[in-house]
């Protein structure tokens, strides 16, 4: 056979990588509490340091792998990174037969190495497979591209959701070591099918040591960022929507269970309940994202633009109505527009970023933004968590939809440059 005719084009590659990858990680993370909290034992604080050990990595590393995609490969950078992150969770699935065989091994520094393994995976992804697809079909498809590839990630959720729950009650380690296998099924895949024929690698300077190379394309991004006003209101706007997310991922599940309760009719546990909250999200999710990829045009940056800014507002709302919800159907019907929102909004963001960055340096700015994402989350995380502690988990909500107020006025203002 010939080599060329093993690869596939690179939208179909592109939405098999997404649909695999959400199912991959709603497989691993639906019942994830279940195992680090029932199996592992892992208490509150110890639950935090892995959170914080992951964000960190990604912090300090996401500099260097994203300048690799550019210096060098998307497609290699892509493929490591499917490897390593297969290698990292599936480290974590096999913990308890770690700590059967060699009981001097602590089973809680293996899971803090295993999310420094995860944290070089996501960042020799992040960005190199965004940039990978926008030079291989081009700027003015990408917002089709990218609301067709949530669809196929919604799906992959809503195949994940059973999946976990069915393995967790085989075995509690079980989504972890198949999730990270599906991850490494993936890197093979994208090894045999995966093309890349729009990259056009830096020019290198005669005698440059690669060190010396990678210096110069982290350089030349930072360069772009600066020297773009609308680069500089992007950044501000993925430094709030870190801070903010970090405070409401870690708190809307504690505040559903604590502060509001669940339905005492039908005997429908409480796994369940967050298993049916998570079906109905990824449904209507289908949905909304399937009637806005026909009715709108996410190819037009004014059209992003203002999907952006409207959505920003219904979320805040959205968010102080949940954290204020009287019952649990109020709550419920909070959740489902926040997650939809959350739906429409991530495609729209990454068109929008991609549509203002110069393709010579697209990873290492979108590696950028990443870190400066990461920035947020871990600064506004305890930020956030500080005022659940000192007065409620309703005042944490109402703290990070109030970090999400500025990003109108970036929106606002990114609207009158157009």
């Amino acid at each position: 056979m010939d080599t060329a005719s093993m690869f596939m084009n690179a939208t179909k590659v592109y939405m098999i990588k997404s649909f695999l990858t959400s199912l991959a990680n709603t497989t691993m993370f639906t019942t994830y509490a279940l195992y680090y909290i029932v199996t592992l034992g892992f208490n509150p604080f110890e639950l935090l340091v892995i959170g914080t050990v992951l964000e960190l990595s990604v912090l300090v590393l996401e500099g260097i792998t994203g300048v690799v995609a550019d210096t060098y490969s998307r497609r290699r950078s892509v493929i490591l990174g499917m490897f390593f992150l297969g290698i990292g969770f599936a480290m974590q699935g096999i913990v308890p037969a770690l700590d059967a065989w060699i009981p001097m091994i602590s089973v809680f520094g293996l899971v803090l190495f295993s999310q420094v393994v995860s944290g070089l995976g996501y960042t020799f992804i992040s960005g190199a497979d965004t940039a990978w697809i926008v030079d291989e079909v081009g700027e003015e498809k990408i917002g089709t591209i990218f609301m067709k590839a949530k669809r196929y990630s919604l799906f992959g959720n809503l195949l994940g959701i059973a999946l976990s729950v069915a393995l967790a009650t085989l075995a509690p380690n079980l989504p972890y070591l198949i999730g990270g296998l599906m991850y490494l099924g993936l890197g093979v895949f994208l090894i045999l099918f995966m093309k890349e024929t729009g990259f056009i690698p830096r020019e290198r300077e005669q005698g440059a040591s690669h060190v010396k190379e990678m210096i110069q394309t982290w350089t030349s991004g930072a360069k772009v960022i600066r020297s773009q006003p609308i680069l500089m209101l992007i950044l501000f706007v993925t430094l709030f929507t870190g801070a903010a997310s970090e405070g409401y991922d870690r708190l809307w599940e504690a505040h559903l269970i604590a502060e509001i309760g669940f339905p005492e009719f039908a005997a429908i546990s409480m796994p369940m309940w967050f298993g049916i909250i998570a079906a109905l999200a990824s449904l209507l999710g289908l949905i909304v994202v399937g009637v806005v990829e026909k009715r709108l045009d996410v190819n037009n940056e004014r059209v992003v633009l203002v999907g952006m800014f409207t959505l920003t507002g219904l979320k805040i709302a959205a968010m102080i109505a949940f954290a204020f919800s009287p019952s649990f159907s109020w709550a419920l019907v909070a959740l489902l527009l926040i997650s939809v929102i959350q739906s429409l909004s991530n495609p729209l963001y990454d068109t929008w970023l991609n549509l203002n960055i110069e393709s010579n340096v697209r990873a290492t700015v979108l590696s950028m933004m990443g870190q400066s994402n990461a920035l947020g989350q871990t600064a506004g995380g305890p930020a956030v968590g500080w005022i659940g502690t000192r007065f409620s988990i309703r005042a944490s909500l109402v703290a990070a939809a109030i970090l999400l107020a500025p990003i109108l006025i970036v929106f606002g203002r990114a609207l009158r440059r157009r």
